[in-house]
């Protein structure tokens, strides 16, 4: 791994009980989000991700769903206040998507990368800034997990068995310890858990 300015790659995923990061019916099949995603606990615990980043990094796919969505949130009167500032420092942030697709960015403050996760990710750590927040990307998340980046594991647990689909934790994943940085419990029983790896 090479030299970095000291700037953490923190990753947030939502899974359910069963381990998984979308249900049968693939990366769409998220209603199972919707009734713990309002939640305090879940409001809570991504205002205390967004709050020591500077930059956010997604995938192509969760780029154009965060993009498409979350601008129009900041000047809603009627949205949640937690709601509005997350949106405002989306759109006011520095966004680095990665994509072997897409040539130019739609939005604002965006750069497109071609190249693998772990690589922009150590060209990120070379320059002054806040943490690396990597929003709700799982093949981004897979990616910097696989190659030993990810410095905070940012959890939330919906209590949901959803039966198949795509599970964030595969085998073969680098040997590691991790130690818990905070935890919190909601409404409906979800729960926020916080890793740190252990280096």
């Amino acid at each position: 791994m090479t030299e970095h300015t000291g700037r953490r790659v923190v990753t947030n995923m939502s899974l359910t009980l069963d381990g998984r990061y979308a249900g049968p019916g693939g990366p769409d099949d998220l209603g199972w989000v919707m009734p713990y995603a309002t939640t305090d606990v879940a409001r809570d615990h991504l205002t205390g991700l967004w709050r020591t980043a500077t930059t956010a990094l997604l995938g192509r796919v969760n780029a154009e769903g965060f993009l498409g969505y979350w601008p129009s949130v900041a000047d809603d009167a009627s949205a949640d206040r937690r709601d509005r500032d997350f949106a405002s420092w989306l759109v006011g942030t520095e966004k680095v998507v990665l994509s072997t697709t897409l040539t130019e960015a739609p939005w604002e403050r965006t750069r497109i990368e071609d190249a693998p996760a772990a690589e922009v990710v150590d060209g990120l750590r070379r320059q002054e800034g806040g943490d690396i927040l990597v929003l709700s990307s799982a093949s981004v998340i897979k990616a910097l997990l696989d190659a030993d980046r990810v410095d905070r594991l940012a959890l939330m647990v919906f209590p949901e068995f959803v039966g198949g689909g795509p599970r964030l934790f595969e085998d073969g994943l680098p040997a590691g310890r991790w130690s818990l940085a905070g935890h919190a419990a909601g409404e409906h029983g979800a729960v926020r858990l916080v890793y740190d790896r252990v280096r």
